[in-house]
């Protein structure tokens, strides 16, 4: 599938609510914007009330709104265009483009898919830490690392074993520079989920960690960890909620 995606940044409309200030304007326009959407025969998502679809035949537009900026994307270049002729119509825009970056997150868009990564964020997190110059590694944590809680340490002056961790991660970050995220334009919309759980795997509490992942075909779309909000009894316990915590992602 041949997706193009663009990037549009809203200047004013002129008149009432949108000569005041930033966030009426900025308000007014998310308003406006979301009530010509649904007009225009877009559905809200039912999850994320910022993301829009309209499907004609067998073609679709997706449009996501931030703040006062828009990204939008088209399996058809008709739809894509009649999209953006629609909305320089009803709203005074500037088309930025093909979408490069976005909120940390550089895009490299090609016929055979997209690539997403962070390298310059990434870069500019290790030299404002001078970590810089450390020595990569795959792997943001040893398997045998075991942090406790730091009942005498303070918010400037943490635990070693706690600093250590912490520098662990930025020379993982040094490495993942390297690391793409790739949407293929040939893959499936197939949706397939994963789930693992780490039974009181949390030395305080003893409560365990459960890790999800989603892939849309062969591209990984979401993906979780996160410590499980009561104690289990048991791996099957553990696991049960792992799915449970998958199914609903």
């Amino acid at each position: 599938m041949d997706v193009k995606s663009a990037f549009l940044n809203w200047f004013t409309r002129g008149g009432g609510i949108c000569e005041t200030t930033s966030a009426l304007r900025v308000l007014d326009f998310r308003t406006g914007c979301i009530k010509f959407l649904l007009k225009s025969g877009f559905v809200m998502g039912s999850v994320d009330k910022t993301l829009f679809l309209l499907s004609r035949g067998g073609d679709t537009t997706i449009v996501r709104i931030y703040v006062d900026d828009i990204i939008f994307g088209g399996s058809s270049h008709a739809l894509v265009f009649s999209f953006l002729e629609r909305m320089s119509r009803e709203f005074e825009m500037s088309l930025m483009g093909e979408l490069q970056f976005f909120l940390g997150l550089q895009i490299k868009q090609g016929l055979e898919g997209t690539f997403v990564h962070q390298a310059k964020y990434t870069r500019d997190i290790l030299k404002k830490f001078n970590m810089g110059d450390s020595k990569p590694m795959i792997t943001p944590m040893s398997t045998n690392t075991a942090l406790d809680a730091d009942e005498d340490g303070e918010a400037a002056s943490p635990r070693t074993s706690h600093r250590q961790a912490v520098k662990r991660i930025f020379r993982y970050l040094k490495f993942t520079p390297k690391l793409d995220l790739w949407y293929s334009s040939g893959s499936s919309l197939f949706l397939r989920g994963f789930s693992d759980a780490d039974h009181a795997g949390y030395r305080i509490d003893r409560k365990s960690t459960s890790s999800t992942c989603q892939l849309l075909g062969t591209s990984l779309v979401s993906w979780s960890s996160r410590k499980q909000a009561s104690v289990s009894l048991s791996t099957t316990e553990a696991e049960y909620i792992g799915c449970s915590l998958a199914a609903r992602s």
